[in-house]
């Protein structure tokens, strides 16, 4: 699989997620980053808590596929992203989506700030995860 050149940080964001592992997908977010998964929903803060809650997403599928970046383009220190998602509900619903990106580094090239654009309740409704 080949990536659109990102910055390093952004590219282990989707390089964990094809992987579905947490560790990589959640390293390169600064120790008191914001999330916000998507925009609209309270950010998700520090590197901890953002670990925690990709370590609880993933299980959730079988398989978890992925986030898979189309496009990149990044100016100053911020980097966005078009994207696709898939995943498999463990009771066998397929779920795709996509969306874009934007994240805002720091000076040590970590993630400072993830926003994800995508509609939330399309998601829940295929993946059928109201209140996940």
């Amino acid at each position: 699989m080949s990536f659109p050149a990102m910055p390093k940080a952004v590219h282990q964001f989707y390089a964990g997620s094809l992987a579905a592992d947490a560790e990589l997908w959640g390293a390169g977010f600064a120790e008191d980053a914001l999330f916000y998964d998507p925009v609209g929903s309270e950010p998700i803060r520090g590197r901890e808590a953002i670990l925690a809650k990709l370590r609880k997403v993933i299980p959730l599928f079988d398989p978890f596929i992925g986030i898979t970046p189309i496009e990149a383009y990044t100016t100053g220190g911020e980097t966005a992203v078009s994207w696709r998602g898939a995943v498999v509900t463990t009771d066998g619903n397929p779920v795709n989506w996509s969306g874009i990106s934007v994240f805002r580094l720091d000076e040590d090239g970590l993630i400072a700030e993830a926003r994800l654009y995508f509609h939330h309740g399309v998601f829940s409704v295929q993946a059928q995860l109201a209140g996940h």
